[in-house]
């Protein structure tokens, strides 16, 4: 058996999130797992399972999640990219393949993750952008914003910050960067931790954009971590403006820069 690291990257506005369903769906239910098993498995004509980095939501995109999957198929990583990608709906692609070895894993190998949320800020909502960011009317305070998410930086309990949906056995994660700026009419937040919880994200801009509108001071945001009380915090963000950059790997890996601490 050979393994195989392979780079997704997909606009998830069309799927379920990432993780295929246990039962089949009515027709338009499909995750981004099922649709490249059912690919990745054409290519092979054998099945095919996979395994990811990151298990995004529905309506996540992925700039370049990596996934791992084994095979005694003989087929050459040409022949995996563009066989794969040729079986695909246009909204998604693999954008490269490497062989790996044995030990590693999509999941367990990460000694990172990084995401991207989008803030359209400005009086009228998107026309062209509706699908890759999320709209907010109300100027926003990024340097307010950028004081306020510092206190998150570190190991914390980020019970605060998770859905109660999160089937993670703890809620202590190693934020390890977060920062927000202003480009035009658009502010980012780039964040990165070993890893993260269910709805993590989300929930963390949708608290610190109630900083940037001045309804609550920076210092809520650690008063907030340190309370540990979901039902104080701000609302989730809507998933659109939110995109998975990518885990990180040791370099020992051999995998493109791009994924590579």
């Amino acid at each position: 058996m050979a393994r195989y690291a392979l780079g997704v990257e997909y606009d998830g506005g069309d799927f379920l999130g990432w993780q295929r369903l246990s039962k089949p769906g009515e027709p338009g239910d499909e995750t981004v797992q099922q649709a490249l098993e059912t690919a990745l498995s054409f290519v092979a004509a054998t099945q095919v399972d996979t395994v990811c980095a990151g298990r995004t939501d529905a309506g996540v995109h992925g700039v370049c999640n990596v996934v791992h999957f084994d095979t005694d198929v003989q087929r050459d990583v040409r022949g995996w990219v563009l066989g794969t990608t040729s079986r695909l709906p246009p909204s998604i692609s693999i954008r490269w393949c490497v062989p790996v070895a044995d030990d590693f894993h999509a999941r367990f190998s990460a000694i990172a993750r990084r995401y991207r949320y989008r803030i359209l800020n400005r009086a009228v909502r998107p026309a062209l952008a509706r699908r890759y960011v999320t709209w907010e009317r109300i100027p926003l305070d990024v340097d307010a914003m950028n004081i306020a998410a510092q206190a998150l930086v570190g190991e914390h309990d980020f019970n605060a910050f998770r859905t109660v949906h999160c089937q993670a056995p703890h809620a202590r994660r190693d934020l390890q960067s977060i920062a927000f700026r202003r480009d035009g009419d658009e502010v980012w937040m780039d964040v990165r931790a070993n890893a993260f919880l269910h709805h993590m994200v989300r929930n963390i801009v949708g608290s610190l954009v109630l900083v940037g509108r001045g309804e609550r001071p920076p210092a809520w945001i650690a008063e907030l971590l340190a309370g540990r009380d979901r039902t104080l915090a701000g609302p989730t963000a809507p998933p659109t403006g939110l995109s998975f950059l990518g885990p990180l790997y040791p370099g020992l890996f051999g995998l493109p820069d791009e994924v590579t601490a």
